[in-house]
């Protein structure tokens, strides 16, 4: 992980890192798919399948290979939907991390496999511990990623706070 000290827009040293990812939405009947974090700035937290590139990936190569390790899935059906970024602060090591983190978002329209809920932590899975689909009218905004809140009101659904 690359943490820089950097001076932000208002003038104050800041410890910044910056996250690009390619993350999936699966959305079927209402549900979404989420991942339950246990790292990063969104540990704890239901966030988006996906995650960062290996050295010479394409985006579409990124998110199949991180469908497929921290999901189980394969996905055979997807278009780009979007590319965004949020500001998340991370507590990290006694430190605080501001984290801008950059995703490219492509809907899963279809998917070869079966949702792994539980899955271990290893080499190949840093940070998921499997995946449900949850149904997003009872999702709370408290327990999402901010890329998942801001995916999910881009696609038109009013998260509860």
């Amino acid at each position: 992980m690359n943490i820089k000290e950097i001076i932000d827009k208002n003038g104050n040293k800041i410890k910044a890192h910056t996250h690009i990812g390619v993350y999936g939405l699966v959305i079927r009947d209402d549900k979404i798919l989420l991942i339950k974090k246990v790292t990063g700035p969104y540990d704890g937290l239901l966030d988006l399948p996906g995650g960062s590139f290996e050295f010479g990936e394409t985006p579409e190569e990124t998110l199949t290979r991180e469908l497929q390790e921290e999901v189980g899935i394969k996905p055979t059906n997807y278009e780009l939907f979007d590319a965004d970024s949020v500001l998340a602060k991370w507590h990290y090591k006694e430190n605080i991390i501001n984290v801008h983190h950059i995703g490219i978002f492509y809907i899963v329209k279809d998917y070869e496999g079966t949702v792994k809920e539980n899955i271990e932590i290893d080499e190949q899975n840093d940070d998921s511990l499997g995946a449900t689909f949850y149904n997003i009218q009872d999702l709370k905004k408290e327990n999402l990623s901010l890329i998942a809140i801001l995916e999910l009101e881009k696609l038109g659904y009013e998260i509860n706070n």
